[in-house]
């Protein structure tokens, strides 16, 4: 006579793996589909700005990783833009997967000419995307590209300063004044394939502010840009006197668990830290911490989960306004 017992639970087993595999399917097929093109826009209110002084709409982008047959993506950041009418923009890198992903940002960029804006670039902005085991990441962060520079960044570059008028943060200050505040601008190139260039930031800066005839520090508020926000830069940002630091490049981890931080930041910041408005500490200063969770994704990962793409709308306030 055959023992049959040991079936039941074989089909147990079978069956829950089958639920697992099709969970699974489930979940890239919404990441992928639905969850990477569910737009939203965040938005946050800082209160940096000297007492008195009128409110500053500024329009946070990041990681838009635009190719060119993107035309939903495209459409979308144009309709934020007019949507917005924001008096500053923020653009902290990795904005091109391709070439003809130029023309892209272009398109989707064009009903922000004339607006006042800086940038910095990403990896991205200079080598085209390629295939990653994504399982990698668990490991630490990617490491640089290994061929050369292979996408038009110089053309990238001429749109964005000449047709859009936008300053060049890599490795470099800017002073302004915009609606009545005195406003500082430093960045770096970025940091995660080392191009920032640390040791001449304070000397970059020294030589911004001996420029301008500008009174009290009090009235002065520095904002900082980098694409990736390893610790080494916030730190030495905040030593600067950043008030505030724009990033992106985390994705806000891409893929998350709701409810827990980031599993993977691709850079050593904190996974508490990986998106959102945060405060960054260092030698007793602090700086409010901006980190986009971008808007697109490279082409060879196209899903999201629990981190839908994003835009980001803050308004700089009077210190006064917020206890």
């Amino acid at each position: 006579m055959t023992n049959s017992a040991p079936a039941a639970p074989a089909r147990v087993a079978g069956a829950a793996l089958g639920f697992v595999a099709a969970a699974g399917l489930a979940a890239f097929t919404y990441g992928s589909l639905i969850e990477r093109r569910r737009y939203q826009v965040r938005q946050e209110v800082v209160p940096i700005l000297a007492t008195g002084a009128r409110p500053i709409t500024v329009l946070h982008l990041s990681d838009i990783h635009m190719a060119g047959w993107q035309r939903e993506k495209q459409d979308w950041i144009a309709r934020i833009a007019e949507l917005v009418e924001p008096d500053l923009v923020i653009e902290t890198g990795d904005m091109l997967e391709r070439n003809d992903g130029i023309a892209g940002v272009r398109r989707a960029l064009a009903p922000l000419r004339g607006v006042p804006g800086a940038f910095v670039h990403g990896a991205h902005d200079y080598t085209a995307s390629r295939f990653r085991n994504p399982f990698r990441y668990f490991a630490g962060p990617s490491q640089a590209h290994e061929r050369a520079n292979d996408l038009d960044t110089a053309r990238l570059d001429r749109f964005l300063e000449d047709d859009l008028g936008w300053w060049d943060l890599r490795n470099a200050a800017r002073a302004v004044e915009l609606r009545g505040s005195l406003l500082e601008f430093f960045g770096v190139d970025d940091p995660h394939i080392d191009l920032d260039e640390l040791d001449r930031l304070p000397g970059i800066v020294d030589e911004m502010r001996e420029s301008v005839p500008w009174g009290s520090r009090d009235e002065v508020v520095t904002i900082a840009l980098t694409h990736s926000p390893y610790r080494r830069v916030l730190d030495a940002f905040t030593t600067q006197g950043a008030d505030i630091i724009f990033a992106g490049h985390t994705h806000g981890g891409q893929v998350r668990i709701p409810g827990l931080p980031a599993l993977v930041t691709n850079c050593d910041i904190p996974r508490e830290q990986a998106s959102g408005l945060s405060l960054w500490h260092h030698a007793r200063r602090t700086a409010y911490l901006e980190v986009s969770q971008g808007i697109g994704t490279g082409i060879f990962a196209p899903v999201r989960f629990a981190c839908p793409p994003e835009a980001v709308v803050l308004t700089l306030v009077a210190r006064d306004l917020v206890g």
